[in-house]
């Protein structure tokens, strides 16, 4: 596969002037009508076959016209503008950044790729490219378990070289979030799963997984110190922890201290929910990778040890009376009884523990807690006149996130809030026909990230989903 640069999309807000733009909700308006934003063919990062076919039949499905140019525009954003694919020594390589920022997140990567898994079997060459991606991974894992971002070109110097933290080469930056590390093994479970290919579980591949569980029990400072510490000099006060880096205080009780969120905003107490609940999830994959794939059944006698370890810390701390819920998660805790209730749209969030595979949309502490976040009681659920949906401490009181809308409807059994949230993210993409980061809840033109690409191909993840799962709904115009 030729290797090809990045190319940004097209159609963006500059300036708050709209540019390339179609008419903003028409009605009968064929899918003709809406110009694609996509890249020309000859210049888009990776062409899979697999992909165009699902967009043709997705959209040949789809009874809103507006709706279908969206989900075309969306759903193969991160292969025509982010993927860097190539072979080193033989080996697929894949780099993939999040879109108006030149770095690759863990996080990011994973997610943006997530929604083509289910095409790998078909495809030959977006195998090989999400293969590409583990191994990636898997070498920026090894450069440094705490970092969250990184630059392929080890030589490029980092806009925040000057954070007080150990900033190794071909590190962007240096946050410790507990999910950078259960994404990379969340991509590497589900590639192999679905292919059956073990080679990815190489020694470089074993080397990182140990590393995560020793990176994973540091953090549980069970004897109050820590080999990490982050400063940043900031006008913002989320971009660092507090106590000179260290975080706020915590007691050491099994659960696992996440120094920022995902949506890289510094934690208010260190013991992220969300997070120590995915850590479970992908501490119980590694466990039977090891015993099944690798042999390494010590390896894997650790990793359940330590599964059922933070479990069992999450049961007696993170679960806990609402005053008009009952028991639900809390979104942070510290160990000493104090709590935060609340949700930030990134994910993973109490929104996504059902999307990623941790509950099930019925399980009755989810849907209390689901509850309770789509409540005003939740801080971070906002209501305007364009829309309403989860926000994030990232982009103050009054931004609403695509992305929380979107999990709401993934998570969701009931057509009508999926219709509704459907409506919203519709009518709410200010011309562009792409996602954003967030929008401000009174005016979708006042937005934040033009070119965002989890936003974008998580959109079309929701979409490919109501497709196999939900015809009925994409069959009638919103």
């Amino acid at each position: 596969m030729k290797r090809r640069t990045f190319i940004k999309q097209s159609g963006m807000v500059i300036g708050g002037t709209l540019l390339a733009s179609p008419l903003l909700h028409a009605q009968n308006q064929s899918t003709a009508d809406f110009k694609s934003m996509r890249p020309a063919e000859g210049k888009r990062c990776f062409n899979s076959k697999e992909v165009e076919k699902l967009i043709n039949k997705v959209k040949s499905s789809m009874a809103d016209n507006e709706l279908a140019w969206l989900f075309e525009n969306c759903f193969p954003n991160t292969l025509d503008t982010t993927v860097d694919f190539e072979y080193i020594d033989g080996q697929p390589d894949t780099f993939v950044i999040t879109g108006d920022i030149d770095a690759m997140w863990l996080r990011d990567s994973t997610a943006q790729v997530w929604p083509y898994m289910p095409l790998i079997k078909k495809d030959k060459e977006l195998r090989e490219l999400i293969k590409g991606l583990v191994k990636r991974q898997t070498k920026c894992i090894l450069i440094d378990p705490y970092a969250n971002a990184f630059y392929k070109d080890v030589t490029k110097v980092s806009k925040w070289q000057s954070d007080r933290t150990q900033m190794l080469p071909g590190i962007h930056e240096r946050k410790w979030e507990i999910d950078s590390l259960c994404y990379a093994v969340r991509l590497a479970n589900e590639y192999y799963s679905i292919t059956g290919d073990s080679s990815v579980f190489d020694d470089d591949w074993q080397k990182a997984s140990r590393l995560i569980v020793q990176t994973f029990k540091a953090e549980q400072r069970k004897d109050g110190t820590t080999p990490y510490t982050f400063n940043r000099e900031t006008g913002q006060m989320f971009d660092s922890p507090v106590h000179w880096g260290l975080g706020r205080p915590v007691k050491p009780v099994g659960l696992i201290c996440s120094m920022f969120r995902p949506s890289d905003d510094a934690t208010l107490y260190p013991y992220l929910i969300p997070s120590n609940v995915f850590a479970v999830v992908s501490l119980r994959q590694m466990a039977n990778i090891h015993e099944s794939i690798t042999g390494e059944t010590q390896l894997a006698k650790e990793c359940t040890s330590l599964a059922d370890e933070v479990d069992a810390a999450i049961r007696q701390y993170a679960i806990v009376e609402h005053l008009d819920f009952g028991k639900i998660y809390a979104y942070e805790v510290d160990g000493f009884g104090n709590r935060v209730f609340m949700d930030d749209a990134n994910v993973p969030s109490l929104m996504s523990l059902a999307y990623l595979g941790a509950h099930q949309p019925d399980d009755a502490l989810y849907k209390r807690t689901r509850a309770f976040l789509l409540s005003d009681n939740n801080p971070y659920y906002l209501k305007g006149k364009v829309a309403e949906g989860q926000a994030s401490p990232h982009t103050g009181q009054v931004n609403i996130w695509p992305m929380g809308i979107i999990l709401r409807a993934m998570t969701s059994t009931d057509d009508k809030e999926i219709r509704h949230c459907l409506k919203m993210l519709k009518t709410t993409h200010a011309g562009t026909g792409f996602m954003h980061e967030s929008f401000h809840k009174d005016d979708a033109s006042k937005y934040t990230r033009d070119w965002f690409a989890w936003a974008n191909t998580l959109f079309g993840e929701l979409i490919a989903k109501l497709y196999h799962e939900r015809p009925h709904l994409l069959k009638t115009e919103l």
